[in-house]
């Protein structure tokens, strides 16, 4: 069996295409332009990278980007205050701080501190309570486009068996409350569970959210399951380093009915996602019930 490579770029961009709609139908009929506020500490290569991406793409959606680049000594004090700005800032409807954050500045705090309805990561404990108990919420941009690629090849997941590998805050838990809103049957593993590979055997959907290159094998996936590999690990292979997932790619696919690649499978995904969120939070901050997308 060789599976098939679920396009994570292509489904992006029609994402990103149907939200440029969305938004430019919000500023002809109710003079609304979201505005998406990026927070970086700091001069982290790949975070620099990262927030280049999202200015693009904000741009690109006909939404207005603040960026905010700060030095790495800035306090947490001084970075507080800032966020106090944007929150009341109604030109700003999402606010986004990038992680991770220098040593000295306590990331839980900043979270805490950004206005729950411009929360367009998802992370505030507020979002993360609604999602939990089934309210509306602003979603993490990750976990939100795993639904969506899995969605494209099972459109619904009610009834299927999800195994999540990874519990962080930021994928698996808000994972598993998504699935669970979909009626799939959820399973959560970690490094601690006993026979991992069996338990994912189990998964008509597997979705890898751990951090561990390549740890998930062929043999470990059942046959004709939708894999979603959540991981972006960069390895170096005689010399030369490249990025891959938390799935032994090659293996997997052998076995697997539909993979994502990484990269070019999650990753897009997550940043269309952030661009559906700031659109969401937009229409909230208005009054506004959000586009269907």
């Amino acid at each position: 069996m060789t599976a098939k490579i679920i396009d994570g770029k292509m489904i992006a961009a029609e994402l990103r295409g149907k939200v440029a709609d969305a938004v430019h139908r919000l500023a002809r009929d109710r003079g609304i332009v979201p505005g998406l506020a990026v927070v970086l500490v700091g001069d982290n290569p790949a975070s620099q990278i990262y927030i280049g991406s999202k200015k693009k793409m904000t741009v690109a959606g006909g939404m207005r980007s603040f960026d905010h680049t700060l030095p790495e000594h800035t306090s947490e004090a001084e970075l507080l205050k800032l966020i106090g700005r944007l929150n009341t800032d109604p030109s700003v409807s999402g606010i986004l701080v990038q992680l991770p954050l220098p040593k000295h500045i306590e990331s839980q705090k900043i979270i805490s501190a950004i206005d729950p309805t411009k929360d367009v990561d998802g992370f505030h404990p507020a979002n993360a309570g609604r999602l939990g108990t089934g309210l509306p919420a602003l979603v993490p941009c990750t976990p939100l486009g795993c639904i969506r690629l899995a969605k494209t090849v099972h459109p619904s997941l009610e009834g299927l068996e999800a195994v999540v590998v990874g519990r962080s805050n930021i994928v698996g838990k808000p994972l598993v409350q998504l699935l669970l809103q979909e009626n799939a049957t959820v399973t959560i593993a970690h490094s601690k569970t006993v026979d991992l590979p069996s338990v994912c055997r189990r998964g008509d959907l597997l979705f890898a959210a751990m951090g561990r290159p390549e740890t998930i094998r062929g043999h470990w996936i059942k046959p004709g399951a939708v894999v979603i590999d959540v991981g972006i690990n960069r390895v170096t292979t005689d010399g030369k380093s490249k990025i891959v997932g938390d799935v032994a790619f090659a293996e997997a696919a052998e076995v697997a009915g539909a993979i994502t690649p990484v990269p070019g499978g999650v990753g897009p995904m997550t940043i269309a996602c952030l661009m559906l969120n700031t659109l969401r939070a937009a229409c909230d901050l208005a009054g506004l019930p959000p586009p269907a997308l």
